[in-house]
């Protein structure tokens, strides 16, 4: 957990993620990176003496019939309010619009959803579970298919609700998260999207795995591209 709390301590101070009087709510999917964000936001905020309050919430696709006990459990071993979302997006990407490559827009109306619950339980911001290879495997997807060097940042203002999102693990490579997931014995739910693995986004997941093996310090090296000029895609923000 110590690498885990390191990485979200340095994005936190790069980036002033959190502040004293936030109220953060964090979005779980029941994956592991989500739940790891969860446990490890939670022990963020006895030690890194930041005043801020935390909630889950997790957005419900409404496609097959999840059990999200294990996750209310979780919550409540660390003292934190749960509340499920239920939408009918399911639904929506692949009944009525049968969505091809339904990724972006599922992720941009769960983010909606994601906004709306944290605006009626007054919450200011909205913690993702993104880790280092999400950010990397956005920006070869953006440059692959769009030829644009870009990725989201580790903190953006939503100008329509009003809050922010924050991704604290954006530092932590995915290989730690798995590590943490079997450490931890986090309740990590199967996925019920029909299209789990068979994405783009699967296909650069394990592009840059074999990546990788020729380049072992390919993502260090793609992250540091990512804060330094030409590109300065994530600047930091001065002390």
């Amino acid at each position: 957990m110590k690498k885990t709390l390191g990485c979200i301590r340095k994005a936190d101070t790069d980036f002033r993620m959190i502040e004293d009087g936030d109220r953060v709510a964090v979005g779980v999917s029941g994956g592991k990176d989500s739940l790891l964000l969860l446990h490890a936001l939670s022990l963020y905020r006895k030690f890194s003496h930041k005043n801020f309050e935390m909630c889950a919430v997790t957005v419900d696709n409404g496609i097959g019939n999840p059990d999200y006990s294990s996750i209310q459990a979780l919550c409540d071993s660390l003292s934190i309010s749960y509340s499920v979302q239920k939408t009918q997006i399911g639904e929506i990407i692949f009944g009525y619009r049968k969505e091809k490559n339904p990724c972006a827009l599922c992720a941009k109306m769960r983010r909606a959803v994601l906004a709306k619950a944290c605006i009626d339980a007054g919450y200011n911001k909205l913690a993702l579970g993104h880790h280092r290879e999400d950010a990397i495997e956005t920006l070869l997807l953006s440059l692959f298919h769009e030829g644009r060097f870009r990725t989201f940042h580790p903190v953006t203002r939503m100008s329509r609700t009003g809050v922010t999102v924050i991704r604290p693990l954006v530092y932590l490579p995915e290989s730690h998260v798995k590590h943490m997931q079997k450490v931890l014995d986090l309740p990590v739910l199967k996925s019920c999207c029909p299209v789990d693995g068979k994405t783009e986004r699967a296909e650069m997941s394990r592009f840059l795995s074999e990546l990788k093996k020729s380049f072992p310090d390919a993502p260090d090296r793609l992250l540091h591209a990512l804060q330094h000029e030409p590109y300065e895609l994530w600047q930091k923000e001065e002390p």
